[in-house]
């Protein structure tokens, strides 16, 4: 999906075709073969993982989404800002409504100051488990360049899940029970779960290196519900850069990457000609949780002549539940906060928000099994609030005043307050209230949000991620937020700049960002099994005397 300047063609094989800084994609079905059965998935020109957008920092492109499949689909830029244009966004409801089978939308695509990998996907129901691919954000033509030494090659390693049967049936199964959904049967780096499962030996990925050479691993991962522990047998990684932006290099043996995160990461071939595993597997911090526990390969193999070990070596990936693992890499992360990358945290706090993110249960209806705890079906929240898709999209609704889509009401502060991370929590607490509420920004504003996590019903990390900015993760802990303690130990010098943080489980995460982005801008857990039960927001930034919301294009898609 490279974009081609200057230049026509067209590509039947993949049913791809550009003009200039105009792209063509088809949303469409494609039989594939994996785990030893075949079935149809969702694809974009016909391709699993989809194929990558190349830009440049500051480009603006235009995406026509040709949507030729049965579902309503919309896509989403992740990690881009789309200045003043929350129009081409894509969640659906939120800032548009879905394209529907035989109809078309071009989204106008405003990069600015993102650099580094970042990615796109499918913003409804499940589509984004096989519809998604990476985004390569170059420097500047004739700019500075990369901050570090430019490697000899750079491959994308896209990280997914894949269930033999089709996932809009696990997704309605789930949504009629009221249940957890099924787990995924296997894991996948670029589309193939790797020689570790039936019938995927001769379809695994492999990576021909040569020795001294050095690899920048643009790791995406795009699972649907799962964090992930990636790394690769006798090597170690030096991380660049994180969610589009650059960091301080971090050298390990491992990386922890939540879904909706992006690390680029430099793999030097400094060992002894052979083939080597990479490989990921599940990071979980709730035993009550289900989870796929298999792991998924690829295989690194050096050119040259050499004897040939009789199998390839597997990394020492932490273990399951090793959360000291997780958070051990997280925490280390820094921005790379130099001069020509400075650090603007923002000091002056004007809008504060709390937010409590919560498994709920909520009350059973006619014609559905009912699988929650007592009887239930399971929910999420934010501020007890389990947010509920209006029937027109809030983007509409907000620039055309249509008034009773939303309610402005997004509580700052938990409405209800109580030990957050105790072992035992009254079953009083497990009922949330169901709504579409927002929260109004206003321009400019200075904005920490401090998340904090529950064990109600059931604890668990939450990635959250935040449309339209990236923010400063100033801080995180285990346990209970205090107000008077935990910000003394806050980083304002170098912390990380991201656009989805990870919330460790019965703990919490303050992030920063100054709101001068006007638009609407969706704010949710990147589990999609949360995000179908409503762990979500909305923050409406207002308009500023210097920055306006663009007008709408005149072919948004009709509810």
């Amino acid at each position: 999906m490279a974009i081609q300047r200057r230049r026509k063609t067209k590509n039947s094989s993949n049913h791809l075709y550009w003009e200039l800084n105009f792209l063509h994609i088809k949303v469409m079905e494609a039989p594939y073969t994996r785990l030893c059965s075949k079935k149809k998935i969702l694809t974009v020109n016909g391709q699993f993982p989809g194929p990558a957008l190349h830009v440049h920092h500051g480009d603006t492109i235009y995406v026509t989404v040709h949507n030729k499949g049965r579902y309503n689909i919309t896509i989403h830029w992740h990690g881009v800002k789309l200045t003043r244009y929350p129009w081409s966004d894509g969640p659906e409801y939120i800032t548009q409504c879905p394209i529907q089978p035989g109809g078309k939308f071009k989204q106008k695509i405003i990069f600015s100051t993102e650099e580094g990998t970042l990615w796109w996907h499918a913003h409804s129901d499940w589509s984004r488990a096989t519809v998604h691919g990476p985004i390569i954000v170059y420097p500047k033509i004739n700019g500075t360049g990369y901050p570090f030494s430019k490697p000899h090659v750079e491959v994308p390693i896209i990280l997914g899940e894949w269930w033999k049967r089709d996932v809009m049936d696990v997704l309605q199964e789930a949504v009629i029970t009221g249940g957890d959904p099924a787990v995924s049967d296997a894991f996948t780096i670029n589309g193939q779960p790797g020689d570790l499962y039936p019938c995927s030996k001769s379809e695994t990925i492999k990576l021909n290196v040569d020795q001294g050479n050095s690899y920048l691993l643009r790791i995406v991962n795009a699972a649907v519900n799962t964090i992930l522990f990636f790394s690769v047998a006798k090597h170690n990684l030096t991380v660049v850069g994180i969610d589009g932006s650059y960091a301080k290099p971090l050298t390990s043996g491992y990386i922890t990457i939540a879904p909706g995160q992006t690390i680029d990461a430099v793999l030097h071939a400094n060992q002894d000609p052979n083939h080597y595993y990479m490989a990921a597997r599940a990071f979980t911090s709730s035993p009550s949780v289900p989870f796929g526990n298999t792991t998924t390969t690829a295989i690194v193999q050096y050119n040259g002549n050499y004897t040939l070990s009789s199998s390839p070596s597997l990394p020492q990936l932490p273990y399951y539940n090793d959360t000291d693992a997780a958070y051990s890499f997280l925490s280390s992360l820094r921005s790379l906060a130099d001069e020509d990358h400075p650090v603007r945290v923002p000091s002056n706090i004007t809008t504060r928000v709390v937010s409590t993110l919560s498994i709920n249960a909520l009350p059973c209806h006619r014609n559905r099994s009912c699988e929650g705890p007592n009887g239930t079906i399971l929910a999420a929240s934010m501020n007890n609030i389990t947010f509920v898709n209006p029937s027109i999209d809030i983007l509409e609704a907000y620039y055309k005043h249509i008034h009773g889509v939303y309610g402005a009401d997004f509580p700052s502060f938990p409405p209800l307050v109580f030990n957050f991370t105790a072992e035992y929590l009254p079953l009083i607490l497990e009922v949330s209230k169901t709504g579409t509420e927002v929260k109004i920004l206003p321009f400019n504003s200075a904005v920490e949000i401090i998340f904090q996590g529950t064990n109600v019903v059931a604890g668990i990390d939450h990635p959250m991620h935040l449309h339209g900015y990236s923010f400063y993760i100033v801080g995180w802990g285990y346990g209970n937020f205090d107000k008077d303690k935990d910000p003394q130990n806050y980083n304002l010098i170098d912390p990380p700049f991201r656009n989805t943080v990870t919330v460790p489980r019965n703990g919490w995460t303050t992030i920063r960002f100054e709101a001068t982005n006007p638009g609407v801008w969706f704010m949710h857990c990147h589990f999609d099994r949360h995000l179908v039960w409503g762990m979500e927001t909305v923050f409406i930034v207002q308009d500023g005397t210097e920055a306006r919301l663009l007008p709408p294009p005149p072919d948004m898609p009709p509810c």
